[in-house]
C-alpha cells in the first residue's frame, strides 16, 4: 500500500541537458536503423525522461520495496530540439484508480499521458528466458 500522502496534486519538473548521448544515433547500437539519422533529442529519451520525472514525483510517496513501473504512455514529439538545448519534464499526479497513476503532460512542443502501475514489495518479479 502506497503512503497516505500518496494523494492528487503531487508534482515534480526536472530539466535535462540536450547531449550527444541523448540523440536518435545513440538509442541504441543494436537499432542499426537510427545510426544514419540526425543527432536531435530521441524521442525514447523524450518518453524516458517523462518516466524519471513520474519516479521523483512519487519518490517518499511509497513504502520500502514498492515501485511503479510504466503501464501506458502517449506523447506527441513534433519539432526537432538540438544538443545544447535542454527539454523540461513537468509532470502532477492527476488520478489515482487503485494501482493505476495517471499524469498528463502538455508541455509546448512535447504533449502526452502516462500511466503507471504500484507495484507492492513483493509482487513484482522478473521473468527469466529459458
Amino acid at each position: 500500500m502506497p503512503k497516505p500522502s500518496l494523494v492528487l496534486g503531487l508534482a515534480h519538473e526536472a530539466y535535462l541537458p540536450v547531449t550527444l548521448d541523448l540523440t536518435v544515433p545513440e538509442v541504441s547500437k543494436r537499432l542499426t536503423a537510427f545510426g544514419d539519422m540526425p543527432p536531435v533529442f530521441a524521442t525514447a529519451f523524450l518518453v524516458a525522461s517523462f518516466e524519471a520525472a513520474c519516479i521523483e514525483c512519487l519518490r517518499g510517496h511509497l513504502e520500502e520495496g514498492e515501485h511503479t513501473v510504466g503501464t501506458h504512455v502517449n506523447v506527441s514529439h513534433v519539432a526537432a530540439t538540438p544538443v545544447g538545448m535542454r527539454v523540461r519534464a513537468k509532470v502532477e499526479l492527476v488520478g489515482i484508480e487503485r494501482r493505476k497513476l495517471y499524469f498528463p503532460r502538455q508541455r509546448g512542443r512535447r504533449n502526452g499521458a502516462h500511466r503507471r502501475g504500484h507495484t507492492p514489495a513483493r509482487g513484482y518479479q522478473c521473468r527469466q528466458l529459458s
